[in-house]
C-alpha cells in the first residue's frame, strides 16, 4: 500500500451555536489540512499519483472555505462548524473531485497543538 500526503491551508471565521464557552462568539483561525490518499498499485510512470494535480484540485476546492464565515454556507447551516465537522465535510466533498483516488484519511488543525483526523 502506498500513501501520500498533500497539504493547503484556509483562513476562516465561525462560532459554535449553543457552545457553552466563548467559542460561541464569532471568531476566525488559520486551518491546516492534510489530505492522505493511497492506493496499491502505482501508475506507468511508477507515481500514486502526480501531486501538483492533487495540489492543485485541493487549492481550488479549500478556496470555497477561505476568508468566509463557515456559519453561512449550506453544509455548516445544518452542522455546527465544529473542527470535526469540518474536516468530515472536506473529506466527503474532496473525495467526489479526485476519484476514483482514494483518500484514506483527512486532518485538520485548527491549531498547532490541536487537530481532527477523520477517515470511513
Amino acid at each position: 500500500m502506498f500513501e501520500l500526503s498533500v497539504k493547503g491551508h484556509i483562513s476562516s471565521a465561525h462560532f459554535l451555536r449553543e457552545y457553552p464557552g466563548k467559542c460561541k462568539k464569532l471568531h476566525g483561525h488559520n486551518w491546516k489540512v492534510e489530505m492522505f490518499i493511497g492506493a496499491d498499485k502505482l501508475d506507468e510512470l511508477g507515481m500514486l499519483v502526480d501531486f501538483s494535480v492533487v495540489k492543485d484540485k485541493l487549492t481550488a476546492f479549500l478556496s470555497s472555505l477561505d476568508h468566509v464565515c463557515l456559519n453561512d454556507l449550506p453544509y455548516f447551516k445544518e452542522h455546527n462548524p465544529t473542527t470535526e465537522h469540518i474536516a468530515r465535510f472536506i473529506y466527503r466533498e474532496f473525495a467526489a473531485q479526485v476519484a476514483p483516488v482514494k483518500i484514506m484519511r483527512v486532518q485538520v488543525w485548527e491549531s498547532e497543538q490541536n487537530s481532527v483526523i477523520y477517515y470511513e
